[in-house]
Order: C-alpha cells, then structure tokens, then sequence
C-alpha cells in the first residue's frame, strides 16, 4: 500500500450536527469530491468573504486642547502633561 503525504496540510476534527453533515455528504458526492474537499473550499469562500485585509492603523496624534474646551492650556503643555502622567511622574 503506497501512502500519499501532502505537505503543508494540518489534520483535524470537526463536530458537525448531524443534519448538516448528511447534506455535506451528499453535496460532495453529487461534485465527486470528498468530504474534506468540501469542508476546505468552504472554509476558503468564507474567509475570502470575511478575513477582508484590516484597514492599516493611523498613528495616534494628540487632538488640540482648545477643540477640548481645555483653557488657558497649549497643545504643548497638555502634551506635556500628558506624557509626564504616562511616565508617572508629577510636578
């Protein structure tokens, strides 16, 4: 007997209800496909439709404090205040 290895698969278990599952199998023997084959072109579809590519991340810049309604205050000093809280240190 000759055993076929294919690289870069993982095997694995799945549960399925039993409904679901006899439709699968039916469906992969009407395509003459097997069972697994189904499960991975599944598998596939949805994340091709789901697992879309996250947006890339913006750099977090400190919003200006007179749009906060902080007075009396400069962008510079709440910046500043605000890094010194981060580090821990007080004044």
């Amino acid at each position: 007997m000759m055993s076929h290895y294919i690289v870069g698969m993982i095997r694995t278990q799945i549960q399925l209800p039993d409904e679901l599952y006899k439709k699968a199998r039916e469906l992969a023997r009407e395509h003459e496909i097997s069972l697994a084959e189904l499960a991975r072109r599944g598998l596939e579809y949805v994340l091709s439709v789901y697992a879309a590519p996250k947006p890339a991340r913006r750099k977090w810049t400190l919003p200006e404090s007179e749009k906060l309604g902080w007075k009396n205050l400069s962008h510079a000093k709440v910046r500043q205040i605000l890094l010194d809280d981060a580090e821990g240190v007080k004044d």
